[in-house]
């Protein structure tokens, strides 16, 4: 929902460190495996009890995420590039909620699972509209410069990452931060199944 409204001035921030970068031939797909492994890290901070210490590396994780797409733009864009992009986030994503439930499964174990389960939903449903949006030769006017068709929602990657920072400042509150959340997903799951259902109807093949 809000990722739209962030990716201008993220661009901006952004870009002299991208130049700076690529004038030294740092490649962007490096980026982007150096942001899942701060990520990776986030998930065993958590796991073993330092939910706070992991924000440091989500942040770098998130900053690492950002770089590499500038760095991308710069150099130009590649099909690996943006598969690499999507799946190590959608990766670093579901470790999240694994650390807390590995962390203190008797409180997080069941919100936990509630959230992986709402993850699979906005996922597979992004991922699929995609797929079809790419067979259609459709672009997102919203978000031309992503690799892939990028569709919105209710949880996009900025609502998750503020979800996350909420759980790992207030690790005792994850049940609730979860649960709230799994529901914002359920919904932002049912209006992309609308949307391909209205975009994909037979009668526009």
């Amino acid at each position: 929902m809000l990722d739209r409204y962030l990716l201008e001035a993220q661009n901006a921030l952004l870009r002299p460190v991208a130049l700076q970068l690529s004038s030294r031939g740092v490649a962007a797909d490096a980026l982007t495996l150096i942001g899942f492994l701060f990520g990776v890290g986030s998930a065993i901070f958590i796991a073993t009890g330092f939910a706070g210490t992991a924000l440091i590396l989500i942040a770098l994780n998130r900053l690492f995420d950002g770089l590499d797409g500038a760095v991308a733009r710069l150099a130009g864009p590649t099909d690996r590039g943006a598969f690499l992009d999507i799946a190590l986030d959608f990766a670093f994503y579901a470790m999240v909620p694994l650390a807390f439930a590995v962390a203190n499964p008797t409180q997080n174990a069941m919100a936990a699972c509630l959230l992986l389960a709402s993850f699979m939903g906005t996922a597979s449903s992004f991922l699929a509209f995609a797929v079809i949006a790419a067979k259609r030769g459709a672009t997102s006017t919203s978000f031309p410069q992503k690799g892939i068709y990028y569709l919105g929602g209710l949880t996009e990657g900025t609502e998750t990452i503020v979800a996350f920072t909420a759980m790992c400042l207030w690790p005792n509150q994850f049940p609730i931060i979860a649960t709230v959340f799994s529901v914002l997903a359920l919904l932002t799951t049912m209006m992309r199944w609308l949307w391909g259902w209205r975009e994909f109807s037979e009668s526009k093949l």
